[in-house]
């Protein structure tokens, strides 16, 4: 993932995949960049692959969060048809704009704009966290997701209240 600013504008660039894997990194970098006072956000999907469902959940988080504040947005850029399809199946181009690869769009000079994200080191927990949360976002932009999602959100919420001593460690 690589990450830069240009002016009030935030661009975030996938490559590769956008996984639960990845979710972390931007759901923490996206936070502190509204902390920072950043509303816009335009994520640029040209070389990612593919993405699931936590990562589409977390673009959806990000979305969620900018409209509660009332300011800015976030656009997907260059989305090739399949990630374009993923993302208007779930309706969440009804949240943020999703805009097919045409080639005329593209992030500033990632040799000087653009840097590689840090990438935390999220635990388990943490990580756990981040899937539950983009899975409710997911439900949170379109109550159909709800069907889609219910087995893993019940399994994700039930996982939150085990004690630590009860996820499958040693017995």
């Amino acid at each position: 993932m690589l990450v830069g600013c240009l002016g009030q504008i935030v661009w975030v660039k996938i490559q590769g995949r956008g996984s639960f894997q990845n979710s972390v990194g931007l759901k923490e970098y996206v936070g502190r960049m509204v902390l920072r006072g950043h509303r816009d956000f335009v994520v640029d999907l040209m070389d990612c692959e593919q993405m699931d469902s936590t990562f589409m959940g977390t673009l959806a988080g990000v979305a969620l969060r900018l409209r509660e504040i009332g300011q800015g947005g976030l656009r997907a850029i260059n989305v090739n048809e399949r990630n374009a399809g993923l993302l208007c199946s779930l309706g969440l181009d009804q949240i943020f704009s999703v805009e097919e690869a045409d080639g005329g769009i593209s992030l500033p000079d990632e040799k000087t704009q653009l840097h590689q994200a840090d990438s935390p080191s999220a635990n388990g927990g943490e990580q756990q966290k981040t899937v539950l949360e983009a899975h409710e976002a997911l439900v949170e932009a379109d109550a159909a997701n709800e069907v889609k999602f219910r087995d893993v959100l019940d399994f994700l919420r039930l996982e939150q209240d085990l004690p630590e001593s009860g996820r499958g460690g040693d017995t």
